[in-house]
């Protein structure tokens, strides 16, 4: 109907008419395509919202099932903790529940170009510029990630558990972790309400590193505190995994990093990064073997392997060496969210800059070492799990 109408409105005899009829219709689906992406958005949201109930009053609901009132008992503790001994806001957030009736609340879609390392970056009014666009319906999702890769780009999906709408909304507890294991509930928790307490608009590596730093730091508190008689043993198994899984995707990345920026053709290159990422993948089985068949990585080396999907790694984690050398520095925590908000002031060069030589500086905090697209600056000009 709308080309129809063009046509009458632009007479198809006429060449420069044509022009301008096709270049409206080009705009108005554009502007079609981004009312479509905000209007799921904002109803996503709004439905979860809409749903949550206050924690308070699933507890005193005789219809609502005893683990899942335990597992509110157990938040509430955590929430409570958050505040007065992580200083962490005092506000809504985390103390109301909703069953959303899916495994994830949202799916992101990261993206690069084929021989970078470097995420596109799609820029909003609010949360400004990241490394992500995400979708409330993973049809939709899979849908925009598929057009990304006939376009020619590495494409990752990633799934989202929860989220934060940075202290704009009061942010439920959702069905999608509320059964969470003790820890990963209270990491989960702790990072999206450090979003609240610091968030640089455009910087989805500087945000996110921070926030896994101080739901870290957050965890191992707890664990002291609350931690029944192993847990902490479990912990330092977990973290011991994670910094080895972190120390081999670098590896690999420095890997494809000097690749990338070497002489040679466009199909040397591809040819040879299919090698690096098979050769990833071989090492990361020879690594669970020492893990005595952990199996809590292997749902991400499932998909394929492609830049995309390391760049989503890389967004969460090349900064924290740097927050955790200040936080070494000052275990004060008030103090140290002071310092990184001096740092979330300066311009974008000079606050990276300053993390990275913090974290190389500190071998306690630096089990991951920067290096040419290893560390944050040349990942981060472009951008697209807590």
């Amino acid at each position: 109907m709308l080309v129809s109408t063009l046509r009458r409105i632009f007479p198809p005899d006429k060449r420069i008419h044509r022009v301008i009829a096709g270049g409206l219709l080009v705009s108005l689906l554009a502007s079609y395509s981004f009312v479509q992406y905000y209007a799921q958005a904002i109803c996503g949201h709004l439905a979860i919202v809409m749903g949550a109930r206050p924690i308070d009053d699933c507890l005193k609901d005789p219809s609502v099932e005893v683990d899942l009132k335990v597992r509110l008992a157990k938040i509430k503790q955590i929430r409570d903790f958050a505040v007065h001994e992580l200083g962490l806001p005092d506000n809504d957030s985390y103390r109301t529940y909703v069953d959303i009736g899916r495994p994830y609340v949202a799916w992101n879609v990261i993206a690069t170009t084929q021989l970078s390392l470097q995420p596109v970056e799609w820029c909003f009014p609010i949360a400004g510029c990241v490394n992500y666009r995400g979708y409330y319906n993973k049809a939709d999702a899979v849908s925009y990630a598929r057009t990304l890769q006939k376009a020619g780009y590495d494409v990752h999906v990633s799934e989202v558990p929860a989220y934060s709408t940075l202290g704009w909304f009061n942010d439920p507890v959702l069905s999608s972790f509320v059964n969470y294991a003790e820890p990963q509930l209270a990491r989960l928790i702790f990072h999206e309400l450090a979003h609240q307490v610091l968030y640089a608009k455009g910087d989805s590596q500087f945000n996110e590193s921070f926030a896994v730093t101080v739901a870290e730091e957050g965890v191992q508190r707890w664990i002291a505190k609350f931690g029944a008689a192993g847990v902490q043993k479990k912990l330092t198994a977990y973290e011991k995994r994670k910094t080895e899984f972190l120390t081999l995707l670098t590896k690999y990345r420095e890997r494809l990093a000097d690749l990338y920026t070497s002489e040679k053709s466009t199909s040397e290159k591809r040819a040879r990064k299919l090698q690096i990422l098979h050769g990833l993948k071989d090492e990361f089985g020879t690594l669970k073997v020492s893990w005595g068949g952990y199996s809590g990585y292997d749902d991400w080396f499932a998909q394929p392997l492609n830049n995309a999907h390391l760049a989503s790694i890389a967004t969460y984690h090349d900064f924290v060496p740097g927050f955790k050398a200040l936080l070494h520095k000052q275990p004060n925590l008030q103090a140290f969210y002071v310092t990184a908000r001096s740092l979330a002031a300066l311009p974008k060069p000079l606050r990276d800059e300053q993390l990275t030589q913090l974290g190389e500086s500190d071998p306690l905090t630096n089990p991951l070492k920067g290096g040419k697209n290893g560390g944050a600056n040349p990942l981060h000009s472009k951008k697209a799990v807590s």
